[in-house]
């Protein structure tokens, strides 16, 4: 399928990292599109109603105005227990990066305000009670202990009330949550589609089963099946920001870069016209570099440098980032790695450097080490052995420093490591060290999937493993490694173009035109300087 989609002006949200409850004027309308969401709830009628509408915020990850809808229900109706409830789960993340101890405290003092309070039924105590699983001994357990915890509860809780749809929905948000990036079968992911599909079924304007669906699918293989839920949920929603970006998580894995474009660009304008307005010019908004990271690589992927060159520009132009989130991180230093290295441009790569700003980044030990990846590429294929080393022994502190908090990124950048030196053995003459680390450099990436927080890596290694082997006059292994990435990130241009050239070298002359016409039509409307569509039109020309 291939569906076009509309995408309104919108601010684009970042998640709440506030330490304490927000009891400023919320942002969100009275006429505010927000879905429809069913949850009862033994408050006062008028707190019911404004129950459902901070639920359906919740279900939207809009957590700041969550945090202040629940604040609302609450003022409404002292006695409502679930008031509380609705702001310690809105203090959560589950999807994106594990809660800061401050937010961890407000939290908390959310669960402990709810059960002071008292909860009217027995399904109301079981609710603030599984969250509170989830709060409880933060200051001992490990995120992930807890967060697995919370699913064990929810799952009972749902099977306790099978007819309560938001207890289902929840609990596939929690299986969402605790899926291991390691596991290739998308077990979690698979077992909370098939609970939303139903609903969604029975709800087809309910948020949260829209959207939990495309995170559900939010994988090279179940890509496909996110389509409709992400078409949708643009309609259910289109009042909140995240509901508008969300599509673009599957145009990006079917390789559908100008509907990608269309929504992030929308998100990108917007969330800085609110950055402005909030906190001053000069100042990005987290979410809002989340959009740019995947604007720029979809504008990347249709040759499209001059527009991928305007993100950058505004990337490198701000001066501080509100909230200090990993999702800012990884856009600070993603965007300037990718202008650099899908262009192959290996001076500007070499020289890289994280944008002058405010930020803790040794907070995010795997944003310097994409910047030391890119440049440690760069300087090997320009001639500076010494400074490429330097850089692979950068990655290597990097991992080190990783690996004492968390496995994943640390095994992203050992990836890194091992496809620099890998490179770097190469163009000094070492082909059989080069080609085994960069085997190895591929295998290891192969077990683990891209986090949310990014559209992809800087380079997907098999594509990288291609590019080696075509330089070393392997053209058709070289196809066959281009064909495997190409399964994972369709439409990728400089895959496309390996694919093109190792059919050409290797005699496929019907898939070496098969290839080229696809970069033709990538490059349809190019902007940049690319010798790749050059080649691709002489070839079609022959």
């Amino acid at each position: 399928m291939r569906i076009a989609l509309f995408v309104a002006p919108l601010l684009f949200i970042a998640p709440a990292f506030a330490a304490a409850e927000d009891t400023s004027p919320s942002a969100v309308g009275a006429q505010a599109q927000l879905g429809q969401v069913d949850f009862p709830v033994s408050c006062t009628p008028a707190a019911q109603q404004q129950f459902n509408r901070a639920v359906a915020i919740l279900h939207s990850f809009w957590y700041e105005e969550a945090i202040k809808a629940f604040g609302a229900v609450t003022e409404t109706d002292p006695d409502c227990a679930m008031g509380g409830w609705g702001v310690a789960m809105s203090y959560w993340t589950p999807l994106w990066s594990p809660p800061t101890e401050a937010t961890l405290k407000a939290g908390s003092a959310a669960v402990r305000k709810a059960q002071a309070i008292g909860a009217k039924t027995d399904r109301e105590r079981d609710y603030i009670e599984a969250i509170a699983t989830f709060y409880r001994d933060y200051d001992k357990l490990d995120h992930r202990t807890r967060s697995a915890a919370y699913q064990q509860v929810m799952e009972q809780l749902s099977m306790r009330y099978p007819e309560d749809r938001e207890a289902a929905i929840f609990y596939a948000l929690a299986l969402d949550a605790t899926a291991l990036p390691s596991d290739k079968t998308y077990t979690n992911q698979k077992k909370a589609a098939a609970i939303l599909e139903k609903i969604f079924a029975e709800q087809p304007n309910h948020p949260g089963a829209a959207h939990y669906l495309i995170h559900s699918y939010d994988s090279a293989p179940l890509a496909e099946h996110g389509l409709p839920a992400a078409i949708c949920y643009a309609k259910i929603a289109p009042s909140v920001p995240h509901a508008l970006h969300m599509p673009s998580h599957i145009f990006t894995r079917l390789g559908q870069w100008q509907d990608s474009i269309r929504s992030n660009r929308a998100a990108s304008e917007a969330g800085q016209t609110y950055a402005a307005q909030q906190f001053g010019e000069g100042v990005a908004w987290a979410e809002s570099l989340h959009a740019m990271d995947y604007l720029a690589y979809a504008y990347l992927q249709l040759a499209q440098d001059r527009e991928a060159k305007k993100v950058l520009d505004q990337i490198i132009a701000f001066r501080k980032v509100a909230p200090e989130a990993p999702s800012a991180a990884y856009a600070l230093a993603a965007v300037p790695a990718r202008y650099a290295v899908e262009r192959r441009d290996w001076p500007q790569a070499a020289a890289l450097s994280l944008p002058a700003l405010a930020f803790p980044w040794d907070k995010y030990p795997w944003t310097s080490a994409m910047i030391a990846f890119s440049r440690a590429l760069g300087a090997a294929r320009t001639g500076d052995f010494g400074g490429a080393q330097a850089e692979i022994d950068r990655l290597g502190s990097a991992r080190d420093a990783a690996s004492q908090k968390d496995k994943y990124w640390a095994d992203q950048i050992e990836v890194q490591r091992q496809a620099a030196a890998a490179i770097l053995a190469h163009v000094r003459g070492k082909d059989e060290e080069a080609l085994t680390d960069m085997q190895s450099a591929a295998k290891l990436e192969a077990t683990m999937d891209k986090h949310p927080v990014t559209p992809s890596p800087v380079v997907p290694m098999r594509e990288l493993l291609g590019d080696l082997l075509l330089e070393m006059n392997q053209p058709t292994q070289a196809l066959s490694e281009y064909e495997q990435s190409l399964t994972k990130d369709p439409n990728r241009f400089r895959s496309v173009y390996g694919a093109a050239k190792a059919a050409e070298r290797a005699g496929d002359a019907a898939k070496a035109k098969a290839y080229y016409q696809q970069l033709a039509a990538l490059g349809s409307n190019a902007d940049g300087d690319r010798p790749e569509l050059t080649e691709a039109k002489a070839y079609l020309q022959r």
